[in-house]
């Protein structure tokens, strides 16, 4: 019977009853509030409009929002100058381009944030908390936007956490031995995109991988995120820029903190680096060890591998020993599990945390066979396979499984870097093949482009989207979007164009003279009436 209320002059936010709504009200149906943004032209609810199931996580449904609508407080935007419609434009137009980013994902009665441990793990006034509340806000998407409803708890009813990843749900579940079971993999990135003095790093994401069966489910975590010292590699028009480790910075601080929460978070950890260990990638490599080895940690272990070179030639099959590397680890870390009765029977004791340098392809590529090598441990102590059975032995469950891991890749890939991700080949196949290396030549080139000509922008984006840039729309100076170039860039424009012109008009009409002089009795104006020999 409740209705919240927005006073569209003074953006109040209160709680109604439904006999106080007028009934010659428009009415608009909608699928949940994202949550509320401040913009040149004033406030603006984003609400999700359209909304699809994708699958059911332990009875409760899991949606992805769709598509979604921005709404106005202010009807009308005549009171702006030409330059702030502009602006409130393009702000808009950033808010769009993140929201039609595929992979936003909620769900009303469900915490979608932490992990299947972590819940098992809550005291009673924990489960007695709103959704928003008890949510691990390192993944709330909808954190900054949902401010308002974080101050008035009366209100959270009408708002959820949404996350952004890649959710993977079977809709039917496989069977084994006549045996049916679930598999899940959720992946949730953090809403932190750099480092900091606080131990934040970038790009990092935690994926979980869940199978049920009768009642009792189990799970294994991973984690991936950028090296946590600062660095950049910022786009120059090279192919690969050369890193940058910044030399008047305490990398020490934040380092420290980020391994302190993550033992805190995860338990142990185990560091998988696969960056090259020649190049310009070597001297990362390097300050990485450098720094694990000073902090002098026990529950801290470095494992670098260098990926590129242990599988060059098409040699994939050299990943095993990596995996091998690690088994004996792995087993000491084992994995969380839940009796059909609710009772914690074993919990995941450490993690491993991989990176590259964008943590995307050859990252995915080590994650999906620890976790396979997790599941067949799990599926035996369920009972499901078997003692000497293998996986990849049921080739339905087999291909399902790649292509999961796969489409994780895909997904997490497309919301970092714009594109598809590279290798997914080896991850459906389990071999590399040619038309995957012509693929990733693809993407390659379309990374290139989109991290030269529209990272900026989309970035950007983000920064709004999440809270990391506010706009003040008392302020009419000039804002960020109208930082004209200088002279610099506009010379080089110029000259770019006039000498384009240049050579291109100089090269057709060079071409045609050749042509010409190479043809010349074909141009000569020759008698046509009677036909003469010349003699010398």
């Amino acid at each position: 019977n409740d209705v919240l209320v927005i006073d569209r002059v003074s953006t109040e936010m209160t709680l109604k009853g439904i006999k106080d709504i007028p009934p010659s009200g428009v009415t608009k149906p909608i699928c949940g509030i994202m949550g509320t943004i401040r913009l040149v032209a004033g406030m603006y609810l984003i609400v999700i409009i359209r909304k699809r199931k994708v699958g059911s996580l332990f009875g409760h449904t899991v949606w992805k929002a769709v598509e979604f609508d921005l709404i106005s407080y202010k009807k009308t935007i005549l009171h702006l100058t030409d330059n702030q419609m502009q602006d409130n434009k393009t702000f808009l137009s950033m808010l769009n381009g993140v929201l039609n980013t595929d992979g936003f994902y909620f769900c009303t009665d469900y915490d979608l944030t932490h992990t299947q441990q972590r819940l098992a793990n809550t005291s009673p006034d924990f489960q007695e908390m709103s959704l928003l509340e008890r949510a691990d806000q390192r993944f709330v998407w909808n954190g900054y936007l949902l401010r308002d409803f974080f101050a008035q708890p009366e209100l959270q009813k009408f708002a959820f956490p949404v996350i952004h990843g890649f959710k993977f749900c079977l809709t039917h579940k496989p069977t084994y031995n006549k045996k049916k079971f679930g598999n899940y993999l959720i992946t949730i990135y953090s809403v932190f995109l750099g480092i900091d003095s606080e131990g934040h790093a970038a790009n990092f994401v935690e994926t979980e991988q869940i199978v049920q069966y009768n009642n009792s489910r189990a799970s294994f975590v991973q984690t991936r995120g950028s090296m946590p010292f600062f660095w950049s590699q910022r786009p120059n028009l090279k192919y690969k820029p050369k890193p940058q480790i910044s030399s008047t910075t305490n990398h020490l601080d934040g380092f420290q903190r980020h391994f302190d929460s993550q033992v805190l978070i995860y338990g142990k950890q185990v560091i998988l680096n696969l960056v090259n260990q020649k190049g310009s990638e070597l001297p990362l490599e390097q300050a990485f060890a450098k720094l694990v080895n000073s902090m002098e940690n026990g529950m801290i272990k470095y494992i670098a591998f260098d990926f590129h070179k242990e599988c060059s030639k098409m040699r994939w099959h050299r990943l095993q020993i990596l995996v091998d590397a690690v088994a004996e680890m792995q087993d000491e870390f084992g994995y969380f599990m839940l009796s059909s009765e609710g009772r914690v029977v074993s919990e995941q004791s450490g993690t491993f945390r991989s990176n590259c340098m964008d943590c995307l392809d050859r990252t995915n590529v080590i994650q999906s066979l620890l976790a396979r090598r997790s599941l067949q441990n799990q599926l035996q102590r369920l009972g499901v396979l078997h003692v000497g059975q293998k996986i990849e032995e049921q080739a339905d469950f087999e291909k399902i499984y790649k292509n999961a891991w796969a489409d994780n890749a895909n997904a997490c890939a497309k919301q970092y870097a714009g594109t598809g991700a590279l290798k997914t080949d080896f991850t459906r196949t389990g071999k590399r093949t040619q038309w995957g290396l012509v693929m990733d030549g693809w993407n390659s080139m379309i990374r290139y482009y989109k991290n030269n000509f529209s990272d900026g922008f989309r970035q950007d984006s983000i920064d709004l989207f999440l809270g990391n840039y506010t706009v003040d729309e008392s302020v009419e100076g000039l804002m960020p979007l109208r930082v004209q170039k200088d002279w610099k860039f506009l010379t080089v424009i110029l000259f770019g164009l006039t000498l384009a012109y240049v050579l291109f008009w100089g090269t057709a009409s060079a071409l045609t003279a050749a042509v010409i002089v190479f043809n010349g009795k074909e141009f000569v104006d020759a008698p046509k009436l009677v036909q003469k020999e010349k003699m010398d």
